[in-house]
């Protein structure tokens, strides 16, 4: 193999292997924030736990969620986590009607999750401490989230509530949670 040709293949090895390596490190500086719905529905169906066609095409509120949730078999997760869930899928179910993107998930296109919508649009604006660590109601965040300079961020009416559902669970994160490069800025808007 001639020299220039070896330099083109490890540039073709490392181009391949970064995005990944990219992708862990974020993931690592934001493991902070908990998991959201589709992730926690994910490791459910992943686990045989939730038949997926039973939950994608359900319509139920909150509570009803969380009493199917609370009759599984072992489902691991916690009282946050079981309320998280629950929430994400009374606003975001059943999937096929309630639009806005969707994400891969164990095989399955669900739809984001507040974490998903918190990393993905509120660090267009706001250094992420000054969103998870405010503890505020359902009430507030949809009040900020329905004015017109977030409307037009384009998510959903259901992907604001369950952003919204999301942060009220679990936001008010203790700054000393948060990883110091992400603490110091505040707002940037």
């Amino acid at each position: 193999m001639k020299f220039p040709t070896k330099i083109a293949a490890l540039a073709l090895l490392l181009t391949a292997s970064l995005p990944p390596l990219l992708n862990a490190q974020e993931d690592d500086l934001f493991a902070f924030v908990p998991d959201g719905g589709r992730t926690l529905l994910g490791g459910l169906v992943a686990e045989g736990i939730v038949d997926p066609g039973e939950v994608l095409s359900a319509s139920r509120g909150k509570d009803e969620w969380l009493g199917y949730l609370r009759g599984l078999s072992s489902t691991g997760l916690d009282e946050t986590q079981m309320e998280t869930l629950a929430a994400y899928l009374a606003s975001t179910m059943p999937a096929a009607e309630k639009g806005g993107q969707t994400i891969e998930t164990d095989g399955l296109a669900l739809p984001r999750d507040g974490r998903d919508l918190t990393l993905e649009f509120c660090q267009s604006c706001h250094i992420i401490t000054v969103v998870v660590t405010q503890d505020r109601t359902r009430e507030a965040w949809l009040g900020t989230m329905n004015k017109p300079s977030h409307v037009e961020i384009g998510t959903t009416q259901a992907e604001r509530e369950a952003l919204a559902d999301y942060l009220v669970l679990n936001g008010g994160i203790p700054i000393e949670e948060v990883p110091e490069e992400l603490r110091a800025g505040g707002a940037t808007y």
